[in-house]
Formats: C-alpha cells, sequence, structure tokens
C-alpha cells in the first residue's frame, strides 16, 4: 500500500501491434502546465529499476514507465526487435495512450531507443535525458561489453542484483544476447547530429560501460546538448543516484 508521500501508482496493459505491452503510470496529472515523463530501461530490464526516479519526479508531473517489448511483463515478440522497431513500438504505444511531447528518459540501451525515436518522431517528444548513453563505439565485441557490465555490477546497490538477474531470466539470455548485438549494430554516432530537442546527457563518473570520452563525444555531435558528470554514481544512475539525478533533470527544465 502506498504511503501519503509515494505517488499512487497503476499499471496499464496495452495491445501494440497484436503483443500486450506493460507499463506503470505515477500521478497522471492533466494539467496543462505539468509535464509528463516517459522512462525507458535498458538492455533486458524492466520498468523496476527505474521508479526510484519515477517515483521522485511524479511529485511534478504524470510519469509513464514501459517495459520494452520482450522485456518485464511485456510479451515477447517472436523475432527479437532491433533498436528502431523498439523505437517504433515506443511510439505506437505513447499514441495510443494520448501522451504529447514528453521528457524522455533513458538509461543505457534505453538512450539508444530515444536517439532514434527522437531522429523518427521530432514531433513527440519535448526533450530528451540520455542517462549513461550507449554504446561506446571503441568497445564493439560483446565479450567487451559484458566484461564492463560485470564491472559495474560490483559498482552498484545490491538490490540492482535481484531485479537484473530476475528480468533477465524473464526475458530469456538468449533475447538479451540478441538485443545487445542489436545494439552494437545500430548506428547511433549517424543518428546524434539529427536530434532537434534538447538533449541532457547524465554520466556517472564510477561507470565502466560509458567511459568520459564517449560522453563527451556525444555531446558534441548533438545540435543542442549539455553534459553532466555525477562523481559518486555509476552506470544505473536511476536507481543508484535518484535524487540527483531528478534534480538534474527538473533542473534542465527549468531552461525553457
Amino acid at each position: 500500500m502506498n504511503s501519503p508521500s509515494t505517488p499512487r501508482a497503476r499499471s496499464v496493459i496495452t495491445e501494440v501491434e497484436g503483443l500486450a505491452m506493460h507499463a506503470v503510470v505515477l500521478r497522471e496529472d492533466k494539467g496543462e502546465d505539468t509535464p509528463t515523463f516517459v522512462l525507458v530501461p535498458g538492455l533486458g530490464l524492466s520498468g523496476r529499476y527505474m521508479m526510484p526516479t519515477a517515483e521522485l519526479l511524479a511529485a511534478v508531473g504524470t510519469v509513464w514507465v514501459p517495459d520494452l517489448p520482450g522485456c518485464g511483463k511485456s510479451e515477447k515478440p517472436r523475432r527479437v526487435p532491433d533498436i528502431s522497431e523498439l523505437a517504433e513500438a515506443l511510439a505506437l504505444w505513447m499514441k495510443m495512450h494520448g501522451i504529447k511531447a514528453p521528457v524522455l528518459i533513458g538509461n543505457s540501451l534505453g538512450a539508444q531507443v530515444i536517439v532514434d525515436f527522437a531522429v523518427r518522431y521530432p514531433e513527440l517528444l519535448h526533450r530528451a535525458v540520455l542517462v549513461a548513453p550507449t554504446i561506446d563505439p571503441e568497445a564493439p565485441q560483446v565479450s567487451t561489453q559484458v566484461m564492463r557490465l560485470l564491472a559495474d555490477g560490483v559498482r552498484e546497490p545490491l538490490p540492482l542484483y535481484w531485479i537484473a538477474l530476475t528480468d533477465y531470466l524473464r526475458a530469456g539470455f538468449g533475447r538479451v544476447l540478441k538485443t545487445l548485438r542489436h545494439a552494437l549494430a545500430d548506428p547511433v554516432e549517424r543518428k546524434l547530429p539529427m536530434l532537434a530537442c534538447p538533449v541532457l546527457v547524465i554520466r556517472g563518473a564510477r561507470d565502466p560501460i560509458v567511459p568520459q570520452p564517449w560522453v563527451e563525444r556525444v555531446v558534441r555531435l548533438i545540435p543542442i546538448a549539455r553534459l553532466v558528470i555525477l562523481p559518486k554514481a555509476a552506470h544505473a544512475v536511476n536507481f543508484n543516484s535518484p535524487d540527483v539525478l531528478a534534480a538534474e533533470i527538473l533542473q534542465f527544465l527549468e531552461m525553457d
């Protein structure tokens, strides 16, 4: 049961191209002056690890946290979707819920999905927040990415271990590996200069998956971008440092 200080959350199941897509929505404030946030999870993960940040942002607006197709409580497509197909599913889901001009916030592979989304559907978002955006082109091998993921694991809070393990088991390790291969093949560098909206890029200084030279390159490629480094954070900033992340996001919105 929600405490008085915790925004009320409810689960929503939506059929998108014949498959059930699960999401959690918090607050649902219909006021015209309140922002809407959509939080996009990373590789193989459900929206559960986005909730610490989602609950903080719900203090100021409506927050949606979808499970991408094949992850969490969303149904698995027969064929593992690539980055562009995940972005298309996200766009269709948003249209079905009438979500207009939100702030899209993605961690890791979720940031890649948002980049593709912003190129394809620039009219459907207001701003973008790329939290530890992947994938560093200097490490194009699956083995290197897995080793970096393991290195990050020891730097994250213990509760994230259980979330990640159960989410990967639910999605299936084969599906997760195939999605990682899609992420490595995604030409994200060619897309970044095409982003039309303002973008906030966040990196945890202790993140072994997303090195500093790569995020600096990301910011240089985006026409309107701002980089923030969080000294104590690792890769899953939305889980390990939600208060700092939420504060940076709200400050970013005040720059309108």
